[in-house]
């Protein structure tokens, strides 16, 4: 039985405590949010702790943590040093010198790793990467992912923009894609951005945008944008477009912006060629509690049969490098080289 704390317990740390709530081989042994979560009745009534430290102190095997970025790197590290395997939600850190000092004290306890990249889980997406990838490049990356967010998601929006934008925030997953298929160096990013809110700290803005380069030649736009403002027009784009042709996820019924189920969403592919087009019907997708399952059963395979995850960890540091890279040249309007 795997002894399993969670730290955080905002609408990730949720889930992630509700998949391990219904394994049968895994028993939470405490819950840590600093002030009084929302619980769901399933996870009412287990034990709640105020500080990471008293959640540790019951020796977990496993921890989870779904706390801000700012906090990931010293709660993982001090787990790890424990003698426990960790997951952390993205991004693995808030800097990249903090990410390293993470995966560095992997290696070094032997303690497993794993970080929320739940579209790594998701088979229309694995679906969406080999179809690219069959295509050939270089590539045009087009992604975005832009939320009309009002009451309590854009209260949920400016405390992640306390710490983090909504490039970094959002980013690092969609650049994990560009990475995975590519599988090429990045060289250099561009990115601009605006404070749409006098809401928001006047040192951060809630709308980005930039441009990374690969050294095989690839180009990838990704788009982000949080706030009552923000349009519900074009708000998610992924197109990859290759000399052989493009892929593209078609619309389907993704909802409104803000809805967590249709970032995930797929639906379908639209697979062209100068030889014509083809849909791909992906019905049956699971649903974003089931991939955080999937998530946390992916970590107690790589504990029960030592998985090798130095990729994993490597590609998580480096879809933040170039998120926060981005950020950077956002923050000082010069082109930043990688």
């Amino acid at each position: 039985m795997t002894r399993v704390l969670i730290i955080g317990l905002g609408n990730m740390g949720k889930s992630h405590a509700l998949a391990h709530h219904a394994n049968p081989e895994c028993e939470i042994i405490g819950l840590v949010n600093r002030s009084q979560p929302d619980l769901p009745e399933a996870l009412a009534g287990y034990p709640l702790f105020a500080t990471a430290e008293e959640g540790l102190a019951l020796k977990p095997d496993l921890v989870v943590i779904a706390t801000h970025a700012d906090s990931h790197a010293s709660l993982a590290i001090a787990a790890m040093e424990g003698g426990v395997h960790v997951f952390i939600e993205k991004p693995i850190a808030a800097t990249v010198e903090d990410a390293r000092r993470v995966v560095d004290c992997a290696r070094a306890t032997g303690r497993k790793l794993t970080v929320g990249y739940i579209l790594r889980h998701h088979p229309s997406w694995q679906r969406l990467i080999a179809e690219a990838r069959a295509l050939g490049g270089p590539y045009v990356f087009r992604l975005n992912l832009n939320q009309q967010s009002t009451g309590s998601a854009w209260e949920a929006h400016k405390a992640l923009m306390r710490t983090m934008s909504p490039i970094v925030d959002c980013g690092v997953h969609y650049v994990d894609v560009m990475c995975q298929i590519t599988n090429a160096r990045p060289v250099r990013v561009h990115g601009m951005g605006l404070r749409l809110s006098d809401e928001i700290a006047e040192d951060m803005y809630n709308y980005g945008q930039f441009q990374v380069v690969f050294d095989d030649g690839s180009v990838g736009w990704y788009e982000a944008g949080w706030g009552p403002m923000i349009s519900e027009t074009a708000f998610f784009v992924k197109d990859i477009v290759s000399p052989a042709g493009s892929v593209s996820i078609m619309d389907g019924d993704k909802g409104g912006s803000a809805e967590i189920e249709g970032h995930i969403r797929v639906g379908g592919l639209l697979v062209h060629r100068p030889s014509g087009d083809s849909v791909i019907d992906l019905p049956d997708e699971p649903d974003h509690q089931a991939l955080c399952d999937a998530e946390q059963a992916f970590l107690l395979r790589a504990i029960a049969e030592d998985i090798d995850l130095t990729r994993h960890m490597e590609d998580a540091m480096q879809s933040l490098a170039i998120c926060l890279a981005a950020d950077e040249s956002i923050r000082s309007g010069q082109i930043v080289a990688l």
